[in-house]
């Protein structure tokens, strides 16, 4: 198969963002800083202009991660809030994903403590009046050590409210217990105690996690019985699954969007398929994103588990950095989105997130510029929704060490800190790029064409795709191992998408096979005007499409040509 003719819905655009870290004018960044010496960006920091600059760059949906309440070395106890042991929390900040209270936003983000909610209710209502969506994390598979809810409503029952915490496992359990066994990390926590001890987030039945497990978080019990061969025990329905369904209807209430539902594959699927049948009900246009990394249970969680999206993180997006970093030739991009097999488009493509190295760091390529064949073939070679990560449109390195995270070529989501690129593009609030360098314009005008293209391009939304690349494997003008090629069609529009990962220019030809022509209903012999979306200063001359005319096309290093051919 070299070809995909699948509808599934309208494509969508997500623009990741840490709050702490958009907002925040700081520049001290000192390393392990607290929030008063780093600042921290705010959810008024997102203001009508910032929002309607993050909508230019095509943009429909703004994923807000860190919203809700999480463990952090910051003293909110003077608001009601319980302080967490700095011991079991990963750096001054805190982990987004070591909830503490389910039921709150995150104090950091707030102007005023006290109207902390009120203020994360505004910044919904201004992203939907800048015309994009709202997506937040839900964090199912582990919460703080410390969890405790201080804003849940009276009549709610707390997570392990109820526990019997003399029973290793139960149904009717929230969490999972060693009994008789006091949490005792092979590292020392002076004045924390956890009596009996709690599983750890990552699956550690142990009351003994070491430094490189998810040692702030415990592991919620959704009724499969680790201690006794994974025995799953789902009748009656397990008391975490109410709990957490009401958690989503609480969010779901407050006008958001959509989830991306953490770490998906580590709580059960027949959960999955259960709550969200049943929140759809309530709110039919509502999303959910898996974060999964099994390729064997993909068909799973999106039948059975019933997620619009899965993370295209284990194929797309290694495929992508491969070719990128010239680990592997080009021509296997066709071989990944092939082993997809029809559920391509529910794929959520990316080159950055938060838990992955930056474009531009050491670890990766070294320069945001390197990725742009790569960047457009995860926004354009399906319709499946596409994902980039605040600053990575800017050439963000994350070649800084924070604190917790060390440097590591990722942004820290652990700590207080002032992200220079963000800073530059907001130029004290105005978000005009002031201060940008020229790459860095160039780089976000690049991103601000591409992404407007695939998410307005009848062909990319709504189109069949074929790919060129087996019909030019012979082609010693076509550099399979460098050079990818493809048609994007619906109706009358057509698109031709062709992109050199090679450092160096180079002079191309791309044959059509004769084949294509049937499949995408087009006409031999066909004269077409050619213009570049990507570059509309490109000058070609009227093309003759035929299975035995090649296209002879000009190449510039690390780019691509999104060239639409139109009937002269």
């Amino acid at each position: 198969m070299i070809f995909i003719k699948y509808k599934f819905m309208s494509k969508i655009s997500i623009y990741q963002v840490l709050p702490r870290l958009f907002g925040n004018e700081k520049t001290t960044n000192k390393q392990n800083g607290t929030i008063q010496e780093n600042g921290c960006g705010k959810f008024n920091s997102f203001t009508p202009g910032a929002l309607a600059s993050i909508k230019s760059l095509g943009i429909t949906h703004v994923w807000y991660t860190g919203v809700i309440e999480h463990a952090t070395q910051t003293d909110y106890s003077s608001f009601g809030i319980r302080k967490d042991h700095p011991g079991i929390v990963k750096g001054k900040a805190g982990s987004a994903y070591a909830i503490k209270d389910y039921y709150d936003v995150d104090p950091d983000l707030a102007e005023n403590v006290e109207t902390r909610m009120a203020e994360f209710e505004a910044l919904v209502d201004r992203t939907h009046e800048a015309g994009m969506k709202v997506i937040i994390d839900f964090v199912p598979n582990h919460v703080a050590r410390q969890y405790y809810s201080d804003a849940k409503p009276k009549e709610v029952v707390d997570l392990g409210e109820n526990d019997h915490p003399e029973w290793a496992f139960s149904p009717l359990n929230n969490f999972y217990y060693l009994p008789n066994q006091p949490f005792s990390p092979t590292f020392q926590v002076q004045g924390y105690t956890e009596y009996p001890a709690k599983a750890t987030g990552n699956d550690q039945f142990t009351a003994s996690p070491t430094l490189n497990d998810w040692y702030e978080t415990v592991k919620l019990n959704y009724g499969v019985n680790y201690v006794e061969g994974n025995q799953k025990q789902f009748d009656p329905i397990p008391d975490t699954w109410f709990k957490m369904r009401d958690i989503l209807l609480f969010w779901a209430s407050k006008k958001i969007d959509g989830f991306r539902c953490d770490m998906a594959e580590m709580v059960p699927v027949e959960f999955w398929g259960w709550v969200i049948s049943q929140i759809k009900q309530q709110y039919p246009g509502i999303l959910f994103i898996a974060e999964v990394y099994n390729p064997a249970e993909y068909r799973n969680y999106i039948c059975n588990g019933k997620f619009d999206y899965l993370y295209d993180k284990v194929g797309m997006y290694d495929m992508l950095r491969n070719v990128t970093s010239r680990n592997f030739p080009v021509r296997e991009i066709t071989n990944t989105w092939q082993a997809l097999g029809g559920i391509e488009n529910q794929m959520l493509n990316f080159l950055e997130n938060h838990d992955e190295q930056r474009i531009g760091s050491g670890f990766f390529s070294g320069n945001g510029m390197y990725a742009q064949p790569a960047m457009i073939v995860a926004a354009t070679l399906t319709q499946a929704p596409v994902m980039i990560y605040f600053g990575q449109e800017l050439g963000e390195q994350g070649m800084e060490s924070e604190g917790f995270s060390g440097m590591d070529g990722r942004t820290s989501i652990f700590d207080y800190w002032g992200l220079k690129s963000i800073q530059a593009w907001s130029n004290g609030g105005k978000f005009d790029g002031g201060k940008l360098s020229q790459d860095q314009k160039e780089l976000q005008e690049f991103y601000k064409k591409l992404l407007n293209i695939a998410i307005s391009e009848k062909a990319i939304t709504d189109g069949s795709m074929y790919d060129l690349v087996f019909a030019n494997f012979e082609n010693n003008k076509f550099n399979t191992h460098e050079q990818f090629a493809y048609f994007r069609k619906y109706e009358d529009e057509l698109l031709l998408v062709v992109l050199n990962f090679d450092d160096k220019p180079l002079d191309t030809e791309v044959f059509f096979p004769f084949e294509a022509f049937q499949y995408l209903g087009l006409e031999e012999g066909q004269t077409y005007r050619i213009v570049n979306l990507l570059n509309d200063s490109d000058k070609f001359p009227l093309f003759t499409l035929s299975s035995k005319n090649p296209l002879v096309i000009h190449m510039p290093a690390w780019k691509g040509f999104i060239l639409r051919l139109t009937k002269a």
